[in-house]
């Protein structure tokens, strides 16, 4: 009979922060709310959390910062 083994691989919260911060979350989030055809609330978000060299690395490649020159963004 084979035996089960726990793994308590576990992470640190600093560990966690980091990861997140180097590779980065998006939340984008799209909702509307009508009643008989009449639009009552409309919400559009788009929440990031990364590091701000994630950032500039996503919308440098994106192309958001092709009509504004950011002084932290990276020439190449």
């Amino acid at each position: 009979m084979a035996a089960i083994q726990k793994s308590v691989d576990s992470s640190s919260l600093a560990e966690v922060i980091d990861r997140i911060l180097d590779k980065g979350v998006v939340i984008d989030i799209w909702a509307r709310v009508s009643l008989v055809g009449i639009e009552l609330l409309t919400i559009d978000a788009r929440i990031v959390i990364a590091s701000v060299d994630t950032w500039l690395r996503y919308a440098k490649a994106v192309g958001l910062l092709k009509d504004h020159h950011h002084p932290f963004a990276e020439e190449s």
